[in-house]
Order: C-alpha cells, then sequence, then structure tokens
C-alpha cells in the first residue's frame, strides 16, 4: 500500500494532518460531551432537554457546545476536502 504522504511536499502532508486531526479531535469531543446524556447527537440532546429526561443546566450549555463542535468539524472538513482536492489537481 502506497503512503498517501509519499508525492506531497512536507508542509502540505503536515497541512492535511493537522487538519484530518482537529476533525478527529473534535468529533472524539463532541462524543464525550453528548455520551452521558445517553444522546447520540445535538438534536436527541436538545429533545431530552425538551422532554425533561435531563436537566436544562448544564445539559442546554452543553448542547450548545456539542453545535459549535460539530459545525466546526465541519468547517474543518470542507477546508480538508477542497485541499485534497488542489492536491490530487496537481499530482
Amino acid at each position: 500500500m502506497p503512503n498517501f504522504f509519499e508525492n506531497l511536499d512536507p508542509e502540505t502532508a503536515e497541512e492535511i494532518d493537522q487538519l484530518s486531526r482537529l476533525a478527529y479531535e473534535l468529533r472524539e469531543n463532541r462524543n464525550a460531551v453528548l455520551g452521558p446524556y445517553g444522546a447520540e447527537d445535538e438534536a436527541a440532546l436538545l429533545q431530552r432537554i425538551q422532554d425533561g429526561a435531563v436537566a436544562e443546566h448544564p445539559a442546554y450549555e452543553h448542547y450548545l457546545s456539542t453545535r459549535i463542535l460539530a459545525d466546526t468539524r465541519e468547517t474543518v472538513r470542507e477546508v480538508l476536502r477542497e485541499r485534497l482536492k488542489e492536491v490530487n489537481r496537481i499530482s
């Protein structure tokens, strides 16, 4: 199996690596916040709050945090997609 980073210049390889790690960390942190509530995503947590299954505070703050984490992760993934497109055009 060829090394994905083999034909990339070091700066590009480092940038792609950092973006990938950041997306992973954002996902894992989001999951860590959702986990104690037994919610699979932000909508499920919000529903649990609205249903009274969990206390509003700090659950709502955690809901907002997971929205920020998810939105940031999606932004990072889009940047990564665009960067990979650029790399594939060049190589």
